[in-house]
């Protein structure tokens, strides 16, 4: 947390955050405990409406991601920084990573073993992530917080942000990009496990998401690299099990897949996108992102 501290903002007041010990403090006293987990709360204000991932979505993610089923994916996210990092040449120890919408900060973690002098913060709006981020890797750092309400960070600190299967509030995210910085979003294709829709009611990906993803970064970023991660995975019930109830199809079907042949053949097939902010738009806006 001290190696990230200078980044944060203040959630209230939009100040900088001081790290002392086990607290985060701004000039105004506005304070932040460190849980003993390793994480810090920033949210603040009224309670908000979202809840994020359950602690049972999680574990069955990072049981799944355990299989190594999405390294693929970790993979090219990671060649893309890389790619990023080898071309604007940053000095060692500058580069500060964000991934929004961590969940257990399994692609945050890829990122940051390719840069091995990058610093990382994993935000997620569920406590139980905040807890599995906080041990995602020893140069990241957790917090809670809600990305729609704003970033708690300073203006132009980050290097990159990362958005992987996750919303999006590019708007802030473009505020908190330093000049040249990349925005990383992974976003699954109409194939992605699409064998799985009908056998068990998997939740469909929308047809239209390329075009809405489009719109919502108009005026803010251009898309300089897009990259195609399509393959089949061979899976067992228990790994299908694990995609049913580690997403938003948990909410809407019962079924584990204990039906199916086993092994069962599934695609997964992402576009992993890369922006940059445009000047204009990423001088717009507060620590809010109002």
């Amino acid at each position: 947390m001290a190696a990230v501290a200078e980044v944060l903002s203040c959630p209230v007041c939009g100040r900088g955050l001081d790290f002392g010990g086990r607290v985060l403090r701004c000039e105004l006293g506005h304070s932040f405990d460190i849980a003993r987990q390793g994480y810090v709360s920033l949210l603040a204000g009224a309670a908000t409406k979202l809840t994020g991932d359950t602690a049972e979505m999680l574990e069955a993610r990072a049981a799944f991601q355990g299989t190594g089923f999405f390294e693929p994916i970790a993979a090219a996210v990671a060649e893309a920084a890389m790619a990023v990092r080898d071309a604007t040449a940053p000095p060692p120890g500058t580069e500060v990573i964000a991934d929004i919408g961590a969940g257990t900060g399994y692609y945050l973690a890829h990122v940051l073993d390719a840069l091995p002098t990058a610093r990382g913060i994993a935000l997620d709006i569920a406590k139980p992530a905040g807890r599995r981020c906080a041990r995602a890797h020893s140069r990241a750092a957790a917090l809670v917080a809600d990305a729609w309400r704003g970033l708690p960070m300073q203006d132009h600190t980050l290097t990159a942000a990362l958005s992987v299967f996750a919303p999006r509030n590019p708007a802030a995210v473009a505020r908190c990009l330093a000049p040249g910085g990349r925005y990383f979003v992974v976003t699954p294709t109409v194939r992605h496990l699409a064998e799985l829709i009908g056998p068990i009611g998997m939740v469909t990906v929308d047809p239209d998401k390329e075009r809405r993803l489009a719109d919502g970064m108009a005026g803010l970023f251009t898309r300089v690299d897009s990259r195609a991660v399509e393959y089949s995975m061979t899976l067992t019930r228990a790994d299908i099990a694990h995609l049913v109830a580690m997403g938003p199809s948990a909410h809407h079907t019962a079924a584990t897949g204990a039906q199916l042949p086993e092994p069962f053949e599934v695609t997964a097939s992402v576009t992993v996108s890369t922006y940059t902010a445009i000047p204009a738009a990423a001088g717009t806006g507060s620590h809010r992102d109002a």
